[in-house]
């Protein structure tokens, strides 16, 4: 059975098809499940003989291969492009490795094409058009008789165009056919509300050719100093007392949700793992692991969803589209700090579940660029991330109104740490910076706090 607005936007999108508008861009937040969407319109199409096949492209094989399970349970039938299957689900990088042969029998078809996570595409022109942007203007863009086009984060870090997409004159503003926010997922109890935590520390210290400053927080340290952000989501005491926090927020949950599980966001594959020690060893947590460099990744996210192991660690594996709805608690220690990846890691924590426990935390550093988009989430496409027309791409600030304007909807509450949550004792950093000789400075941790901020609280 449909949500309410995904019977809605389907609805739609099939009256815009039958209008012969060829071309459907739904904007949904991040857990809202644009998937099952999609595939909805699919057998719509089928049933009513207005297409003969269907195509999907999507960035990863993580997201390619939730799309085939999806799109086969819906039609009821395989969905791997095989003999009697009713199309396929690939990836992006795939379509330049598509032979001839396969184009020209898509050619012989009424092909509908769901592109999914289309942000990854960019360029409204071939020349300026990325890999994957330029595959889709050439070689599917005339060829399909339907496209649908999905993003829950409608825009790109490079404040690039994205492909197929059309955008107000001048202010760039995205516009969409259809637009779910996470505002209206919340109320609909399609999404859970999300909970985000900023820790930070005002007693910091760093020790450098024998002289020590002192800072009253990870900002100021970061901006008075050259110590990288790596130096903090690296040290071992900041990342104990993080991972503490989440251990303790999901013990919590599974008080009530026995089968909840977290998600860790480690910055480099060796990051990963001095995580996993720390989860395994100092918190007797159940971990399971999933990089780029593993094999067989997908056999190991399947295995997560489905037990009831605790942790998930991921290194580019788990961000967008991977539906894995027992993830409740989240700890971003990654070094990509773009709001574009930051609302997809939050998404992986939002997607409603039968679970009777719907929270969502997620506990991350209070770096400025973090703080900004956490302030920013009840904005459904920020400021800032608007398509600009410069020459060369820039990233614009959002502006101190809108800033304001969305804090005021916000429940933000400040909580000391106190005696039983410090840390003392200073930690070299060197050991764990991708395996590099040991740095000239120590950083000590000794007081942190947490900046908790809950979006869409009325009270």
């Amino acid at each position: 059975m449909l949500r309410k607005w995904q019977q809605e936007c389907s609805e739609r999108a099939l009256q815009n098809y039958k209008n012969m508008q060829h071309h459907f861009f739904c904007q949904a937040t991040p857990g809202a499940g644009k998937t099952v969407l999609a595939a909805h319109i699919a057998s719509r199409l089928l049933k009513d003989d207005m297409v003969d096949l269907v195509l999907c492209f999507s960035p990863s094989l993580t997201v390619s291969d939730g799309i085939k399970r999806t799109f086969s349970a819906v039609l009821n039938c395989t969905f791997n492009g095989g003999l009697g299957s009713i199309g396929q689900s690939l990836t992006y990088q795939s379509i330049q490795f598509l032979s001839e042969e396969f184009w020209q029998t898509i050619r012989n078809y009424r092909v509908f094409v769901v592109f999914d996570e289309i942000h990854h595409c960019s360029g409204s022109e071939y020349e300026k058009a990325n890999v994957w942007g330029q595959q889709i203007l050439t070689k599917i863009q005339g060829l399909a008789t339907y496209t649908l086009a999905l993003s829950g984060t409608p825009w790109r870090s490079d404040a690039l165009p994205i492909v197929v997409a059309r955008y107000s004159d001048p202010d760039g503003q995205i516009l969409v056919d259809y637009q779910y926010t996470l505002k209206q997922a919340v109320a609909d109890h399609v999404c859970r509300t999300p909970r985000i935590v900023l820790v930070d520390n005002e007693h910091l210290s760093i020790t450098s050719d024998g002289k020590e400053e002192s800072f009253s927080s990870i900002l100021e340290m970061l901006k008075q100093t050259k110590v990288p952000y790596r130096s903090v989501i690296q040290n071992e005491e900041a990342m104990e007392y993080l991972l503490g926090l989440g251990c303790r927020k999901l013990a919590e949950i599974r008080n009530q949700n026995q089968n909840a599980g977290g998600l860790v966001v480690a910055s480099s594959v060796q990051h990963a793992q001095e995580i996993k020690k720390i989860l395994l060893h100092k918190y007797q947590q159940t971990v399971s692991i999933v990089t780029y460099r593993h094999e067989a990744p997908l056999a190991e996210i399947e295995r997560f969803r489905k037990n009831s192991t605790q942790w998930i660690v991921s290194v580019g594996m788990i961000s967008e589209g991977t539906d894995i709805p027992r993830l409740q608690v989240c700890c971003h220690i990654s070094s990509v700090k773009t709001e574009l990846y930051f609302r997809q890691v939050l998404g992986r924590i939002l997607r409603v579940s039968h679970a009777s426990h719907q929270q969502a935390w997620l506990f991350t550093f209070a770096e400025q660029s973090l703080i900004d988009f956490a302030e920013r989430i009840e904005q459904d496409i920020p400021e800032s991330c608007m398509f600009t027309k410069a020459g060369t791409p820039e990233t614009f600030a959002a502006s101190e109104s809108g800033r304001k304007e969305v804090a005021k909807d916000l429940n933000i509450g400040l909580v000391s740490s106190n005696a039983d949550l410090r840390w003392n004792g200073a930690a070299d950093l060197g050991s764990m910076v991708n395996g590099a000789a040991s740095l000239a400075y120590e950083v000590q941790f000794n007081g942190f706090k947490q900046r908790i901020i809950s979006a869409f609280q009325t009270a």
